[in-house]
């Protein structure tokens, strides 16, 4: 029986210890270890690079993940309370709540709530993490239905305004000798950006149990809520708009998230609104505001199904575009402006964002830029601009984007458009930096299809110059000075030289200051997204360094001040 199906979560430091492992990082032997060992060509049960078998694309629509309901929190049961629910359930033998177990070990009286008698939740909704054998990314009868784990099976968290909310996850995931050959049933749902207590953001080593739940609370305060010395009417210029979560087990990320634990959540308020006849006038959420979920997926040749090896050490690259779980679809759109969030789900792939004319490929397709990683920028961007015609992403970074089909209809006579990656990448380490040609169906993510007559537009129009968001915040003065240098030490990643360690902090920072840090890549040829610092992109993922709460300016990369459609503010 293969490791990877015998019911015992294996890690790479587990691997290490059984002398599975080479020094170099690499497999002793690798037969009877995956589900997938490699061989020598695309035979049954291989799971590689250009082994999925052909697919049509442009056959399903675009899945639009519907929200949760939210309620008043009086009648949630069990009642959340500030400290942990850690009281034994009968039915399972371990406490209700997960919340107060660190790296599986229960510690009583720790992760109580910081700020929940000062901002008690007046709301709460339930996202329980299921299995779903019956999913299908694409109607291609040669496809199966596919088993997924997801959250609501695929439903978003509920669009929230700045309001104290209770969010509870409860794990209802099947066993681990059930799995279809990976992903692991010990979650912890990390809130990707958000201004978060540590007891609610979802760290990797917080994971809870089959049974249990997991209490999150979110205040809905904006950043310096709790510094005197912090202006009020500067909080809101570090105001996040799109979010997301996702699955964040210490050592068993990448296959969590890949077998669908991820979603998205996004906030409203004030100014960012949600409707198109108010604040900034952006495009109204959910008709024309709509967030799009990029993943890329390996299928076995044999099976048809998704597959994933664990044990590969060099990162996973898909050879199948998936949108919101489905497999390069279209969306009928009007002729109108439309708001686009845009994520880059991982584990491993980049995206060079392109939009092409496929009845004219050679033809420039213009878009606005107006947040990155959940922030709006200062104003729109409009792209192409002189240093480039695309935006580049990586891994769990966002773009939200504005496409005018109206104009583009009027002006260039477009009936159809791709949203194309023409990124070339070969291996999970990084892409080679070759733009591949447009045109390329291969290469198309979605499929817009206009449709209509123009219809009324109320959403800004972002080529109008006066056009403004948030102005960035005051920069601080940094109090010191740190370097965090990444490197891949016997297989693994390390910073400075060291490994993770769930029980050791390397260094504190001092509340309510700031500091300058120098993010150094000595990896030997991989790139990581600095908006999320795990183990880049091994395929068995282990978190090592998150640049995911604090807020931060992009002050230079490579000693150069970044492009202009570069992220400058981060959350």
């Amino acid at each position: 029986m293969h490791l990877l199906k015998s019911g015992v979560p294996m890690s790479r430091r587990e691997l290490f210890k059984m002398g599975l492992l080479t020094s170099g990082g690499y497999l002793a032997a690798k037969s009877g270890l995956s589900a997938w060992a490699s061989g020598s060509g695309c035979e049954p049960g291989e799971c590689q690079l250009g082994c999925s078998p052909p697919t049509t694309p442009f056959i399903d629509p675009l899945r639009i993940p519907p929200l949760l309901p939210q309620r008043a929190v009086t009648e949630l049961r069990p009642a959340p309370q500030e400290c942990p629910n850690n009281a034994i359930n009968p039915a399972t033998g371990l406490p209700f709540e997960g919340r107060g177990q660190y790296n599986g070990v229960l510690r009583p009286g720790t992760d109580c709530f910081q700020f929940f008698k000062r901002f008690p939740p007046r709301e709460f909704f339930i996202s329980r993490m299921r299995e779903n054998t019956r999913f299908r990314i694409t109607s291609d009868p040669n496809i199966p239905a596919q088993t997924i784990w997801g959250f609501n099976l695929g439903g978003n968290d509920p669009a929230v305004t700045r309001t104290p909310k209770l969010v509870r996850r409860v794990n209802e995931l099947p066993p681990q000798a059930q799995n279809g050959g990976f992903g692991v049933p010990e979650t912890s749902t990390h809130f990707h950006n958000f201004h978060d207590a540590p007891e609610s953001d979802g760290g990797p080593c917080r994971f809870f149990f089959r049974g249990q739940y997991f209490d999150y609370h979110r205040t809905g305060e904006l950043p310096g809520f709790d510094d005197p010395d912090t202006d009020p009417d500067q909080r809101i210029l570090e105001s996040q708009s799109t979010l997301w979560y996702h699955d964040h087990r210490i050592d068993h990320t990448a296959a969590n998230v890949y077998k669908g634990l991820l979603g998205f959540h996004l906030l409203f308020n004030e100014f960012d609104t949600g409707d198109e006849n108010t604040g900034f006038r952006l495009p109204s959420f959910p008709e024309f505001d709509i967030p799009l979920a990029l993943t890329d997926k390996l299928i076995d040749p044999g099976t048809g199904k998704i597959c994933f090896d664990l044990f590969g050490l060099d990162g996973l690259i898909g050879d199948k575009l998936l949108v919101n779980g489905v497999l390069q679809p279209f969306l009928e759109v009007q002729k109108r402006r439309y708001r686009f969030r845009v994520l880059d789900g991982g584990p491993s792939r980049f995206y060079e964002l392109f939009l092409t004319n496929p009845d004219n490929p050679r033809q420039t397709i213009p878009f606005w830029v107006i947040a990155n990683d959940g922030n709006l920028l200062p104003r729109p961007v409009q792209m192409p601009t002189s240093s480039g015609s695309s935006v580049r992403i990586g891994v769990a970074e966002r773009v939200d984007l504005i496409i005018d089909f109206k104009k583009l209809a009027r002006d260039l006579g477009v009936r159809r458009l791709w949203l194309e990656n023409r990124l070339e990448q070969v291996n999970g380490r990084a892409p080679t930096g070759k733009i591949l040609p447009a045109g390329r169906r291969e290469n198309v993510l979605v499929e817009f299809r206009l449709v209509g007559n123009a219809v009324r537009d109320n959403s800004v129009d972002p080529a109008d110059p006066t056009v403004r968001f948030y102005a960035l915040p005051p920069r601080p003065t940094p109090r010191i000075t740190r370097r965090f240098r990444f490197e891949r030490q016997n297989g693994q990643w390390a910073v400075n030289g060291r490994f993770v360690d769930c029980n050791q902090i390397r260094f504190t920072v001092n509340r309510n200051s700031a500091e300058r840090w120098i993010l150094q890549n000595n990896s030997g040829g991989w790139q990581q997204s600095y908006g999320h610092q795990t183990t880049g992109r091994s395929r068995h993922i282990r978190p090592l360094f998150r640049l995911s709460r604090p807020r931060f300016a992009l002050r230079s990369r490579q000693g150069r001040d970044p492009a202009p459609n570069a992220p400058r503010a981060r959350p």
